[in-house]
């Protein structure tokens, strides 16, 4: 899964988070769990990435495996894909105020945490000047300025059902686009309107990002664990987001090959399997 269609996850979240929020869904263990496994796993890679930027900045030569048209989309990755991780962030926030209980805003923060120490790293490179050259870093920080709009731009959907001024980048834009988010219809004309935003959000990345992508395996498993908490809130991304079908595909395989995999077990030894269940 390309980063692109994780920020157009994150619009679906922004679009339809009062749903999730306010409906009486039970979200899976299954679903976080999936969620924070696989966001560590995507930190732990970019750790390592950017580990070896910083060693070379004291080098005079590079490694070839870190020219900067190698490393770009990794880089664009821990940019772009904040905009999921906030935004989801916010409406787990929101799930856990309305249920009364903290179940899924611990994951979320612990994924956030991650997720701003690699930003703040990334941009201390890019102010550095000695890893990553003046016209990449120019094309980075336009990544970053864009992807700071919208998710402003999209928490401020999210305004009248969760405080979101802690995961905005100016609260005060926010709160500008959130009044003008309160004047969106009902029916039709709101899904209008929230097709105009995925078109737009759309346009605005694909001028930005590179069309390679890293990641793809861990980005469809945070992606696909999302959809999955989604449709048990009965909300469905992949209609609102077309390009999401196949994650949506893919994770319902996923969790056939389990179902599939457990019934194995238990034909072969179902007293192991009755201990694995307790």
């Amino acid at each position: 899964m390309h980063v692109r269609e994780l920020a157009e996850l994150a619009a679906a979240v922004a679009l339809q988070g009062h749903t999730l929020m306010a409906g009486n869904a039970e979200l899976s263990t299954h679903g976080q769990e999936e969620y924070w496994a696989a966001s560590k796993c995507r930190l732990d890679r970019w750790g390592r990435l950017l580990r070896r930027l910083a060693e070379a900045a004291r080098r005079t030569v590079r490694p070839p495996a870190l020219r900067e048209e190698r490393v770009r989309p990794v880089l664009e990755e821990i940019l772009a894909s904040e905009l999921l991780t906030r935004l989801w962030t916010a409406v787990a926030c929101g799930y856990d105020a309305a249920k009364g209980r903290a179940e899924c805003e611990p994951v979320a923060r612990n994924i956030w945490s991650g997720h701003l120490e690699a930003r703040r790293r990334l941009l201390a490179l890019l102010a550095d000047g000695r890893v990553i050259s003046l016209p990449e870093a120019l094309r980075l920080n336009k990544v970053r300025r864009r992807v700071e709009r919208w998710t402003d731009m999209l928490l401020g959907y999210l305004s009248s059902a969760v405080a979101i001024d802690e995961f905005c980048f100016e609260p005060a834009r926010a709160r500008d686009f959130a009044q003008d988010a309160e004047g969106t219809g009902a029916g039709t004309l709101r899904l209008a309107q929230q097709q105009i935003v995925l078109v737009s959000l759309r346009a605005s990345l694909e001028g930005c990002l590179s069309p390679e992508s890293c990641n793809r395996d861990l980005n469809r498993r945070i992606g696909g664990a999302i959809l999955r908490m989604l449709a048990e809130a009965q909300v469905d991304a992949a209609a609102l987001v077309p390009s999401l079908w196949l994650a949506r595909v893919e994770q319902g395989a996923s969790e056939a090959e389990d179902l599939l995999a457990r019934l194995w077990q238990l034909e072969r030894d179902p007293c192991a399997a009755v201990t694995a269940a307790e």
